[in-house]
């Protein structure tokens, strides 16, 4: 959810400064887009897909998961000259890190959880099993690299509850940049002056 707001915003803010600057908006140019839908595919058998989503097993569930990251950390280093694709590239790095570390799945720890789900259904997750689509539960003293888990939550007030790392940041605001100023970065290259 954050990357699709991010995604929303970055358009609109692209939008707006072409306009304010008399400009035809430019969408990046990005290569080999193949790779990308490649990377969502595993994602979407294994979690989104309601006909499969609980069909894996978890070692096959893992390997999907890792191999999504990958093959998104591919589609942005081969795109990594766009602006905003470096950040988008620290994100996806941290993801995978922790996730790689941690059995495969993000980390969430049980106070975090407990902002999304009812007290009562928490209870009865054993630590160390999966919750959600990509978490899994670990206490944070349990956890590899605790700092890049699942840990952060939207405002209390906020309709929409979701965790997120760190790493959703980076990607959030790569992906943000990438669409909010691409036509003025490449014509200021053009013209030699330095971002």
């Amino acid at each position: 959810m954050i990357l699709l707001l991010a995604l929303a915003a970055g358009l609109l803010a692209g939008l707006a400064w072409a306009r304010w600057r008399g400009q035809t908006y430019q969408a990046p140019e990005l290569g080999y887009l193949w790779l990308a839908f490649a990377a969502f595919l595993p994602q979407f058998v294994v979690i989104y897909l309601p006909v499969t989503r609980g069909a894996f097993p978890k070692w096959l569930v893992v390997g999907c998961l890792l191999t999504s990251q990958i093959l998104l950390f591919g589609f942005a280093w081969l795109n990594r000259r766009i602006p905003g694709m470096s950040i988008l590239i620290c994100g996806i790095v941290l993801n995978l890190a922790v996730m790689a570390s941690n059995s495969g799945f993000m980390p969430i720890s049980p106070q975090t959880a407990s902002r999304l789900m009812p007290e009562e259904r928490l209870l009865d997750i054993q630590p160390g099993s999966r919750i959600g689509a990509k978490d899994i539960l670990l206490h944070p003293e349990q956890t590899r690299l605790e700092w890049l888990a699942d840990r952060f939550l939207p405002p209390a007030w906020s309709p929409y509850q979701v965790a997120f790392s760190l790493g959703d940041v980076l990607i959030a605001f790569g992906a943000f940049w990438l669409l909010a100023k691409p036509g003025s970065s490449i014509q200021l290259k053009k013209r030699g002056i330095p971002l």
